[in-house]
């Protein structure tokens, strides 16, 4: 009955890796390349566990 209300795990982890995506280009336009790197993996890692849900789903 109240399914309906719960939040949906997989938009709230597609939010968080835009947030990081967005925040790793800032980060490259100041020149801070081993930041935006680190950025990128940890989206890339995000982007990976979005993947397995949607195969598990």
């Amino acid at each position: 009955m109240f399914g309906i209300f719960k939040k949906d795990p997989i938009k709230k982890l597609q939010k968080e890796y835009q947030s990081l995506m967005q925040e790793a280009m800032q980060i490259q336009r100041t020149g801070d390349l081993r930041l935006y790197a680190e950025k990128i993996a940890e989206a890339d890692d995000l982007l990976k566990k979005i993947e397995e849900m949607k195969q598990k789903n």
